[in-house]
């Protein structure tokens, strides 16, 4: 249930591991500061919150997760529901938020959710994903351009309007700077991999704007100074109004945390080739959230392109994890109170790099072209995602796919009155001639609520009741309590007009366990229960013959 994975990975540790794990931590711990600054910001919180965050649960989910390379933090899939909830209820809103988000992880570890990425249709998860980059893409526009206006509507379509009628106060440095800090980003990797390009455009763009008196905003002319330190535990204030409040954006943090935190540990698991435990992750990401609320920070969960850069840089074992967060907290002691200098617009430029990256615009447009059912869920979820909410695009999505699912079931379930007389019959369902008065049913497909109207549609061509009935369930892989109760049903009505039921050919267990469940296998006769069709006959010629004697 919990075992953490450093637990396994210390047995045989050594000092050549341990070099690769240093190397990988202190690169990681770069790669965290800038965007650690740049979600918080984004999500609406002040920078140093996007630090303590990195280090707090980043430290955590090493310590007790249940991958062995997981870097956990912010990431930028929380920006839209950190911001969101911070509009609603105030910072002070969020951290409890953050906090009963906590508990909800560590109750889903504990009950074994850890397969829950399993049951959530890849279209729903690239629907969101994209819709998120693109909120996040549009809400860096006012720093990326240096506008003058007020702050910036939640809405989307609101924001760009607002956008519009600013537009005319763009400040060019401020343009310069973030256009040139997209160009460094992305061209850096030719130069290394080692050192992020989103460091050294922040160092590059700060120094200029500093030395050079650039009029552009910084962090510090918007936030102030920026601590140089941990702030203390504080145990948020709960009541029983505040949960009622506050439990659905929790639930939303909890969710899309375990989404993101186990498709990090997939990645990690298919680029190394290990082999995570999920409840163990769900559990640690569930304290690491817990704490990183208690020191005034925000969501977080397992970062996807933080944990990749620690494989590709040797990291193999959670040590390279809790390095990464002494290496962000010895920058946040020695270098934190520089972080005031940061221009908005550098910022701006690394997250429209993030945006872009995260979009998954290739998935985006595969989907759209191999199913219409996966092009519907992806479009109805970005759709939402983008005009509407998060936490409501995830909902209609999953609903819209439960039931595009169910309709994929019903055409594949069929009903059908079987005459095994016919000269037209394919020759694999050619059977011995039927006694007079039995009548066939054949059931292919799952028997379930959506399809229960076809069991009871196909019973009507019946015109003259036969005196048994045999029905065919060798295709019927499961059943549902509808399934069950349509049996129910035609075992009553048959009865009371004479006719005896056979079921012929129950192959899955699932059917015959919930058979029996039902008493079913009672109240038809166990002798009534046959594994062949050909035993179904046999058995209604006994029937036939026992009604003669009566």
């Amino acid at each position: 249930m919990f075992r953490p994975k450093i637990i396994d990975t210390l047995k045989n540790y050594s000092r050549a591991q341990f070099y690769k794990d240093l190397i990988a931590g202190i690169i990681v711990g770069i790669v965290a500061l800038p965007l650690a600054i740049a979600f918080a910001i984004a999500s609406g919180v002040s920078p140093e919150k996007g630090i303590f965050t990195a280090i707090i649960a980043g430290f955590i989910v090493s310590a007790l997760g249940g991958s062995r390379v997981q870097i956990g933090g912010p990431t930028g899939a929380f920006i839209v529901i950190v911001y969101g909830i911070v509009q609603q209820f105030g910072v002070n809103g969020l951290i409890i938020a953050t906090f009963l988000a906590g508990i909800l992880l560590i109750i889903m570890g504990f009950a074994k959710l850890g397969n829950i990425i399993k049951f959530i249709p890849h279209p729903l998860i690239v629907g969101f994903t994209t819709g998120i980059a693109v909120i996040i893409f549009s809400s860096q526009m006012k720093d990326f351009f240096g506008l003058t206006m007020g702050s910036v509507p939640a809405d989307f379509i609101n924001k760009w309007i607002a956008y519009s009628h600013s537009v005319s106060s763009i400040n060019i440095y401020a343009f310069v700077i973030g256009a040139a800090t997209l160009a460094l980003v992305q061209l850096w990797p030719r130069v290394t991999h080692k050192i992020p390009g989103s460091l050294i455009a922040i160092v590059v763009s700060t120094l200029v704007v500093h030395f050079f008196k650039l009029p552009v905003e910084t962090i510090g002319s918007r936030f102030g100074a920026v601590p140089s330190s941990l702030p203390g535990p504080v145990i948020p204030q709960i009541s029983w109004a505040t949960i009622q409040q506050l439990i659905k954006p929790a639930f939303t943090i909890a969710l899309l945390g375990a989404i993101e935190s186990l498709l990090s540990a997939v990645v990690a698991d298919g680029m190394m080739g290990g082999n995570h435990r999920s409840n163990t992750e769900l559990i640690a990401q569930g304290v690491a959230n817990i704490c990183s609320s208690v020191f005034g920070g925000i969501p977080a969960t397992g970062a996807i392109a933080r944990t990749a850069t620690n494989i590709k840089n040797g990291g193999r074992t959670p040590i390279a994890g809790i390095i990464h967060s002494i290496v962000l907290f010895a920058i946040l002691l020695f270098v934190g109170k520089w972080a005031a200098l940061i221009p908005m617009a550098t910022l701006a430029g690394v997250l429209i790099v993030v945006a872009y990256n995260m979009s998954e615009w290739k998935n985006f447009i595969y989907i759209m072209k191999i199913s219409k059912n996966d092009a519907a869920v992806l479009i109805t979820t970005f759709l939402l995602t983008v005009l509407v909410d998060l936490t409501v695009a995830i909902e209609l999505g999953m609903i819209l796919a439960a039931f595009l699912f169910m309709r994929d079931m019903m055409k594949i379930s069929s009903v059908a009155h079987v005459d095994y007389s016919s000269e037209n019959m394919d020759d694999d369902m050619k059977r011995p001639e039927l006694p007079k008065g039995v009548d066939v049913f054949e059931i292919s497909g799952p028997i379930f609520f959506g399809a229960a109207f076809k069991f009871k549609d196909a019973m009507r061509v019946i015109e003259d009741p036969a005196k048994v009935l045999i029905i065919r369930m060798r295709h019927v892989p499961v059943i549902d309590a509808t399934g069950i109760q349509i049996l129910k049903d035609v075992n009553e009505d048959i009865k009371a007009n004479g006719t005896k039921l056979v079921i012929s050919e129950v192959h899955s267990e699932q059917v015959m366990m919930e058979l029996k469940k039902a008493r079913l296998l009672f109240q038809i006769g166990k002798a009534n229960f046959t594994d062949t069709f050909e035993k179904a006959i046999v058995r209604s010629e006994e029937i036939l013959r026992m009604r003669v004697r009566n």
